[in-house]
C-alpha cells in the first residue's frame, strides 16, 4: 500500500503539482482531468499559476459584482414589501421567505440556504436565521 508523503517529504515539483491541482479547482470549480503534469518543469508550473491566478481573480470580481446586484434586488424587494404593508423589515423578509416556498428540510439549513437561493453573500445569513427558526417551529407545530 502506498503511503502518502507529507508536504515536507515531497519534492518541489510534487508540491507544485498539488498546488496546481488546488488552484485549478479554485479557478474552474472542478479538479483537472486528463492533464499529465508529471513531465512539467517549475517554469511550466509557474506559468500555469499565473494564468490560474488571473482566472481566480476574475471569478472573484465577478462573484462580488453578482452579489452586489443580488443585494440591490433583495433590498428592492424588502422596500416593495414594506410599501405593500409589511410593518417592518423583519416582516418584509418573512414574507419574502414565505414566497420562496421553503420546505421544512430547507429551513434546517438556516440563513445560508436563503443566501444561496438569492445569490446573496453568506455574511448576510444572520438576517434570515431567526425567521428560519420561526418558520421551522411553525412546521414542527403543524406536524405535531
Amino acid at each position: 500500500m502506498n503511503e502518502f508523503k507529507s508536504w515536507e517529504e515531497m519534492s518541489v515539483l510534487e508540491q507544485m503539482a498539488c498546488q496546481y491541482w488546488d488552484m485549478y479547482k479554485d479557478a474552474y470549480g472542478v479538479r483537472p482531468r486528463g492533464i499529465d503534469t508529471s513531465t512539467w518543469t517549475e517554469a511550466q508550473f509557474e506559468a500555469e499559476f499565473v494564468q490560474l491566478g488571473k482566472t481566480i481573480e476574475a471569478n472573484y470580481k465577478e462573484q462580488l459584482a453578482s452579489e452586489a446586484k443580488a443585494i440591490e434586488r433583495f433590498e428592492a424587494q424588502v422596500t416593495s414589501f414594506i410599501q405593500s404593508g409589511a410593518k417592518d423589515r423583519a416582516t418584509a423578509i418573512r414574507w419574502m421567505m414565505q414566497s420562496m416556498e421553503l420546505g421544512e428540510n430547507d429551513l434546517y439549513y438556516g440563513g445560508s440556504l436563503v443566501c444561496y437561493k438569492l445569490g446573496l453573500p453568506y455574511h448576510m445569513e444572520t438576517e434570515f436565521d431567526d425567521i428560519c427558526k420561526q418558520m421551522l417551529a411553525a412546521f414542527q407545530k403543524e406536524a405535531a
